[in-house]
Formats: structure tokens, sequence, C-alpha cells
């Protein structure tokens, strides 16, 4: 499973809840939003991005986010789910979201969501500090520099 999450420095394991099923015996596709959620936060944590965020005031805010599912996800079952941004721009980045099966060894569903730069302070979008892009950049040896 490991070679599935293999480029993304940021990957965390979840289990798959009952209740997390619906109607249909499957899990519910907002459960997998959850799962983005999570990783991506993993993700923050990583960057210790709440201190820098307590410092200035600027920080994160998710503008959209997608998925494609792949396989449906069933209990019991644990889930590794992965993070990773994929392209920096001066006021965003796009962070890409894997999440694979462990019963099945596949890939349940890829998404992204578009994060831009906010300043909480001020409640406006704003551009992204040097400090944040320099942390992702440390976590991410391939992104154009």
């Amino acid at each position: 499973m490991e070679n599935l999450t293999e480029g993304y420095p940021v990957v965390i394991e979840i289990p798959v809840a009952w209740g997390e099923m619906d109607a249909f015996q499957h899990i519910n596709n907002i459960v997998y939003f959850r799962y983005f959620e999570s990783a991506r936060i993993a993700y923050f944590e990583k960057l210790n991005l709440m201190d820098m965020m307590n410092r200035t005031g600027i920080g994160p805010i998710l503008a959209s986010t997608s998925c494609k599912f792949r396989i449906p996800l069933k209990y019991p079952d644990k889930v590794l789910a992965g993070a990773r941004v994929s392209c920096i721009e001066e006021d965003r980045f796009i962070m890409d979201y894997i999440v694979v099966s462990d019963k099945h060894k596949k890939i349940a569903a890829e998404g992204d969501g578009l994060i831009v730069a906010f300043n909480y302070s001020e409640n406006r979008k704003t551009l992204m500090p040097e400090e944040l892009r320099q942390r992702i950049l440390d976590i991410e040896p391939k992104l154009p520099r």
C-alpha cells in the first residue's frame, strides 16, 4: 500500500467506522471529504502552521475541493489518506489527496483542494507569506522553486 501513497509526504491511517456507511451499504460520499480534511490538517500540523497563524493572523482557507471516487469502501476496513502540494502560486496552492483501502489494496478516491492564503485579522485574501512557501518547499522537494 505504501507504493500507492508514494510521493505524498503526509499519510495518515484512518479506521473506517460502521456509522459512516449509508443506506446503500457503502461509505457515504461526504466521508471521503472528511478523510481529505484529516490529511490536510495533518499536513498543516507538519508545517507547524498554527504557530505561524498565531503570529501573523495569516493562514489557509479552503476555496474549493473535488473528489473522484474509484471504488466503494465498506466497514470493516482502514484507509491511508495522503496529502501533498502539487502547485504553489503567489496567493494559493493546490493540495492533492489520495485515499487507499487496506482491504482492497487499491485507490478508493483521489481529490484536490484549492487553498488560498487568508488574513483572518482583516477577513480578506492575501499573498502567501514567504515563510509558508518555504515550509511547503521544505517537505515538497520536487516542487519548482
